[in-house]
């Protein structure tokens, strides 16, 4: 008999899965105090499984490998494009050991001259195998259709590797606020991304405030003149038998300088979930 229905285990899932994402800002402004800062916040949190964005890579080295050395993590890393010849990317790091992983490309490349992926990870979690998907959307704000096409292509993604007793989790800078119809489509606000499949966004669901990430507060951002928005999101599939995927918490992390530095423009997402 399937745990989730034997007569002693007919409540929600107690266990949590703490899960992250954040933007590092690649190489931009001064890197290396930064670098010290994005690492001391990562520690800090302490996080299962993280989804990061705009990582550095060259052909000796990259930041998530880094990190993961540093912290103790397993990663995948791929580089999407490159800048000033270095690489610019997305990670995973995982407590747990990787057992599968996969990476797409996603449309865009020729009418915005970015090109940006999608990065799949099969977790060998301690209850059961946990599928994890890290992604970055094209960023400017004209660019909405572009990312309706780069969400349906991430949607599929999921929905072909995907399987389990514990829903699929998703996270990136989708560079889309809550209301634009690419996020909409994720949560099946408006006609879904792929057929049968719909996301909870983790701030919606447990969140207190506007949960900014891009936030004029921290002096990196203000300096694009932007105004605040919350774009980085982690979702969670529509939660399983005994609540598992269901988000009990979330907060948002780098939000405060380490040493007198901003970690990143960004501010990251953590989220707890039953697992």
């Amino acid at each position: 008999m399937n745990d989730d229905f034997k007569p002693n285990n007919t409540g929600p899932i107690e266990t949590r899965l703490s899960v992250l994402t954040w933007n590092l800002w690649w190489q931009f402004g001064p890197w290396q105090a930064r670098a010290a800062a994005i690492e001391a916040t990562l520690a800090a949190a302490d996080a299962d499984v993280i989804a990061l964005q705009e990582v550095w890579g060259d052909s000796e080295q990259n930041y998530g490998a880094i990190l993961a050395e540093k912290l103790g993590y397993h990663h995948l890393h791929a580089d999407c494009m490159t800048m000033n010849r270095v690489g610019f990317g997305n990670a995973i790091l995982s407590r747990w050991p990787i057992i599968k992983t996969k990476v797409i490309t996603l449309s865009g490349a020729e009418e915005t001259g970015e090109t940006r992926n999608t990065l799949y990870v099969r977790i060998d979690g301690p209850r059961g195998p946990i599928d994890f998907f890290c992604t970055h959307l094209n960023w400017r704000y004209e660019q909405s259709h572009i990312r309706q096409v780069q969400v349906r292509e991430v949607a599929e993604f999921v929905q072909a590797n995907a399987s389990g007793k514990m829903p699929p989790i998703l996270c990136g800078d989708f560079n889309a606020e809550p209301m634009s119809e690419e996020v909409r489509m994720l949560k099946g606000l408006t006609t879904a991304a792929a057929k049968g499949l719909v996301f909870h966004d983790a701030w919606a669901v447990a969140g207190n405030g506007l949960g900014l990430t891009w936030d004029n507060r921290n002096a990196f951002a203000a300096a694009e003149f932007e105004p605040n928005r919350r774009i980085d999101y982690i979702f969670a599939g529509h939660p399983k038998a005994r609540g598992r995927g269901h988000v009990t918490d979330v907060e948002i992390i780098g939000n405060a300088p380490v040493g007198g530095v901003w970690p990143s423009d960004h501010f990251g997402v953590m989220a707890k979930i039953r697992y």
